[in-house]
Order: C-alpha cells, then sequence, then structure tokens
C-alpha cells in the first residue's frame, strides 16, 4: 500500500471501533463511509485548509482528502487576524473548512479568494467527477513549522512519506491511542492518527489536550498510548497525585522535548515510560533515542544508515567530539557546538510550499541543514544546543541556551525555563532567564542563588544577570517554547524581575530605576537598537 487511499481502503468493510470522541464511537466502516461522501465533494488536487479543533469531523475531512487525492492544509486555530490570512492565502487554499468559531476568526480576512465553508457543498455542485486515484507522490498535506524562529513554513508531505512515517510504531489493532495533540500538526497524525489508518485499532479523541482530564481519559478508555510534544508531560505533572496514578492501560508515551526530570517524574508516578528522540515537520533528520541514565538530555542518536553530523555552518567541516569534565560540564561548547545536518537526507525533504528561499536554504549543498543547534560525544550521542539564534556570547566565551536551560530546570520549585541573550552596556551579552514556578511554588532568590552555587556543571559565564518570574512561559500552538515574545520584551515587563549583584550569586528585585539606569547605559553606549533581536 503506497497511499493513505490505500490505507482507508482496507477499513471500508471494519466494524471494529475506530474513533472515539466525547461518548460515541465510530466503526472504521462508519469512518470511511464520512469520508468517503466528504471525498465526492472535493476536487482532486485543490486545497483545502482545515480551521477547527481535534473533532470527528477534523478526521473525516483528513480521510476525505487522502481518498479524494486533494491537499489537506492544516491550519492553527490559535493564530488570528492577518497571520492566519496569510497562512490561508500562502498555500493557495481554495477553501477553508471550519466550524463557526472558525468562521467568525475568518469574518473580514484577506484570504486570497478562498470560499469559508462550515459544510461542504453537495457534489453535483462541485464538479469532482472523472479524478484519477491518488499515487505516493502526490502532495497529500501541508504543514506549518511552529515558527518560532520566523513565519511559519508550510511543509510538503506526499502520500508516500505519510505512509512511510506511519510504519515506524509497533502498533497491534488491539491498540487504544490517546489522541490530544492538534491534528493540524505532524506529531499527532503521523504518531497517532495516520499509524491507527494503517493497523485498524481505535483513536481516542480530544478536543483539545487538557492535563487535569488526562488520566480519567486513558483510564476509562483504556488507551495503551499517548503522544506529546513540547510540555504536555510538565503540565500532567502540574496536576495533583492521586491514588489511580496508576489503574491504567497504557504502556508507553511519546515525549519529544520531555525533559530527563519530567520524563522520569512521569515513569515513576505513572510506571510508564516516555521515549523521546528528534525529528520535525519535515522528517529529513531523525534520531532515535538514546538511554536516559547514560546520556542525560541526550537528543538521541543516528540510525546505523544515517549520515547525521554537527557542522560548521559558515564552512561545513565537522566538528569535534564534546568533552566533558567529571562534573559533566561541557569543556569545549566553542568548538563543538555546530549546526546538526543530515549529509544524506536532502531528498527525505520533500520541501517547503510556495517558499523556495526557505526551501534552498535548507538543502545548501545537497545536505539538510536542520537550523537546529547541536553537539555529539565520544559514543555518537547528539545533543541539542539551542537554535541557530540561541547563541549567546559573555566575556568573551560562546556557549547556547539549551545546556543553560538544562541546569536551570533542575532548581527547586521550577517547572520550566527559557534562557536568551539581552544586550550588555559594554559588549557581548547578559544572560536572562524566564522561570515558571511549579503550582504553589513562590520564585526564591535565595534558594536559586544556593542552587546556583551548587552546581558543579554550570559555567561562570552561565549563570544568569537577570531572572524573570513569569506565570506560564509562551508557547506555540504545539505547546512549543517560544522566546520571541520574551527577546521582546527584555526587561520590559511588569512580571517581577531579579537582577544579580555584580560578582556575587545574590539577586535582588529589579527596580523601574534599575531597568531605567540600564537603558540609560545602553544608550550611552550606542547599544539600545540590540534590544528585542
Amino acid at each position: 500500500m503506497t497511499t493513505v487511499a490505500d490505507l482507508l481502503a482496507e477499513r471500508a468493510g471494519d466494524e471494529r471501533p475506530a474513533l472515539v470522541f466525547e461518548g460515541r464511537t465510530w466503526t472504521w466502516a462508519e469512518v470511511h463511509a464520512e469520508a468517503q461522501a466528504r471525498a465526492s465533494a472535493m476536487q482532486a488536487r485543490s486545497h483545502y485548509g482545515i480551521l477547527m479543533e481535534n473533532t470527528p469531523e477534523h478526521v473525516f475531512l483528513l480521510a476525505a482528502a487522502a481518498i479524494a487525492g486533494a491537499v489537506a492544509v492544516g491550519l492553527n486555530p490559535t493564530r488570528r487576524g492577518e497571520e492566519l490570512a496569510r497562512d490561508v492565502r500562502h498555500t493557495h487554499c481554495q477553501a477553508v473548512l471550519t466550524d463557526e468559531a472558525g468562521r467568525q476568526a475568518l469574518e473580514g480576512l484577506d484570504l486570497g479568494g478562498a470560499a469559508v465553508l462550515t459544510s461542504l457543498p453537495a457534489p453535483s455542485s462541485w464538479s469532482p467527477c472523472g479524478r484519477p486515484a491518488p499515487v505516493e507522490d502526490d502532495l497529500y498535506l501541508l504543514i506549518f513549522t511552529s515558527g518560532s524562529t520566523g513565519h511559519p513554513k508550510a511543509v510538503k508531505v506526499s502520500h508516500g512519506r505519510a505512509v512511510r512515517s506511519s510504519t515506524r510504531f509497533p502498533f497491534g489493532p488491539d491498540d487504544a491511542l490517546y489522541c490530544a495533540m492538534p491534528l493540524f500538526h505532524g506529531n499527532a497524525l503521523f504518531s497517532n492518527l495516520v499509524p491507527a489508518f494503517r493497523v485498524g485499532c481505535r483513536v481516542v479523541l480530544r478536543r483539545r489536550f487538557s492535563a487535569s482530564s488526562f488520566l480519567d481519559d486513558v483510564r476509562q478508555n483504556r488507551c495503551t498510548f499517548f503522544n506529546t510534544v513540547g510540555r504536555a508531560v510538565a503540565h500532567i505533572l502540574a496536576t495533583p497525585p492521586t491514588d489511580h496514578d496508576r489503574d491504567h492501560s497504557l504502556k508507553w508515551v511519546l515525549g519529544p522535548e520531555t525533559s530527563d526530570a519530567d520524563a522520569a517524574a512521569f515513569t515513576a508516578r505513572f510506571g510508564v515510560p516516555v521515549v523521546g528522540g528528534y525529528g520535525s515537520s519535515e522528517n529529513a533528520v531523525v534520531l532515535q533515542p538514546a538511554p536516559r541514565a547514560a546520556h542525560p538530555g541526550a537528543l538521541g542518536v543516528a540510525g546505523p544508515r544515517s549520515d547525521v553530523a554537527v557542522v560548521d555552518p559558515a564552512t561545513g567541516a565537522e566538528l569535534p567530539r564534546a568533552r566533558f569534565d567529571p562534573n559533566g560540564r561541557l569543556l569545549n561548547a566553542a568548538e563543538a557546538i555546530g549546526e546538526l545536518v543530515g549529509r544524506d537526507a536532502a531528498d527525505r525533504f520533500e520541501g517547503y510550499y510556495n517558499d523556495p528561499g526557505a526551501e534552498a536554504d535548507r538543502r545548501r549543498g545537497g545536505w539538510y541543514w536542520t537550523g537546529d543547534l547541536a553537539y555529539r560525544d565520544e559514543d555518537g550521542v547528539f545533543y541539542f544546543a539551542g537554535r541557530s539564534g540561541d547563541w549567546l556570547r559573555v566575556d568573551s566565551e560562546n556557549f547556547t541556551a539549551a545546556p543553560v536551560e538544562r541546569i536551570l530546570s533542575r532548581a527547586p520549585g521550577v517547572a520550566g525555563v527559557a534562557v536568551y541573550p539581552v544586550p550588555d552596556p559594554r559588549s557581548g551579552d547578559q544572560v536572562m532567564a524566564a522561570v515558571e514556578m511549579a503550582p504553589g511554588e513562590v520564585f526564591d532568590p535565595a534558594r536559586f542563588a544556593e542552587f546556583l552555587a551548587a552546581q558543579t556543571d554550570l559555567g561562570p559565564k552561565w549563570v544568569p544577570s537577570v531572572v524573570r518570574v513569569v506565570e506560564r512561559l509562551p508557547t506555540t500552538g504545539t505547546d512549543k517554547l517560544d522566546k520571541k515574545p520574551l527577546r521582546a520584551q527584555a526587561w520590559r515587563t511588569t512580571d517581577p524581575l531579579w537582577r544579580r549583584e555584580a560578582r556575587t550569586m545574590r539577586f535582588v528585585a529589579m527596580t523601574a530605576a534599575d531597568v531605567a539606569s540600564l537603558e540609560a547605559e545602553l544608550d550611552a553606549a550606542g547599544r539600545s537598537q540590540l534590544l528585542g533581536r
């Protein structure tokens, strides 16, 4: 079977439960029938934006697009105004299929002529007849990247890639997959819905993720698997423990971007392993999980037939392996950290829609450039060091944010951390950290300073100069950390701020007068334009 339409054809007469949503169940035969009815009103190769939460209608439309040979464009319902309109125009949607909330969000926007439909018209008025069946190389999906480093880019996904992605998971027909991550994103599609199309197991669909409902949902529906992305595991851990925490059928959780501490805490509480690894919407470089205990903070390892390396982005030269001191501190960050590339992966990247410049940048020199910074140890294990814009330079030392974030996330009471550069009045950067405290916890500057002083793997230049205490760290629509607003605001915020006194570990409240003095220094040095970069 080479297309998603082929997978769905296998489900046409399948009377086993397929989709569970808010108390109702559809069989696979019913799902196929619903999809077939909608496919009859779609035109092959036309682009249909889907703007709605996780609902059965969303599933039916994704399946219908596959059967019809149409292209489903995943639109993020958390985007608004011109950003949302730009996504519709950029992907040349002929129509946006949505619900009443989506219709209101689109009202008055320039959609480039796209129709806004809360239901598909009858086939007779849409003239879909005589279309060819889709083939493996036909475009099936356009999935937007998170946009955490610029405009979201629309990743092309063919039928063949979707089918190949579905084979990576060891699901059987008796599994029940809990789908609470958004269906406009590849995490839910390729680790949950499309694999279910392939093996005919149950999908337990939730309209949107809720940490407080997680355990009840997986227990009541006998779920065996849950896919997450971003900070979902951290949110679950923030809920109060119950006597039922291990009363469930869950076998494992897919949790890319879950910290080692959160993964260990989740396993201790729920008795379920959290599996990491590395991948992206583009699907060109994929790393398999490395043992967390032996390699804390690792992204993973490359497969035996994958040529993955860390290179100097300016020259393409492969960089030296990372070296650590006995305390685990990275000793050669400046020479070991570079861009993660797949030297045999350019062809696995199917491209960005309507964005030739970004596509060419990803495929430079016949390699696939991830845009992620990393380093690799002598065992061939890769570690994340941040995005390409995550470099900091403090007192002539270059380092990246991710290793600092991993250390600060261990601080007592801290639920999440973002580290980013702000300009120093004289030269280079200062380290600023935004911290989100766990429920019931209050930031204690003395306790934080004591923690920092005890961390043997924390470089002296890595210690934050300014700490911002946020109620909740900003995230993208897929719950990934979004540093853009933090960098843009710097210390211009009403959130509590704490500054470190020079040459000490003592943190004191940062006042409006302190902010004014710092900005005056930046003005005097001609460095104010560096704020918010």
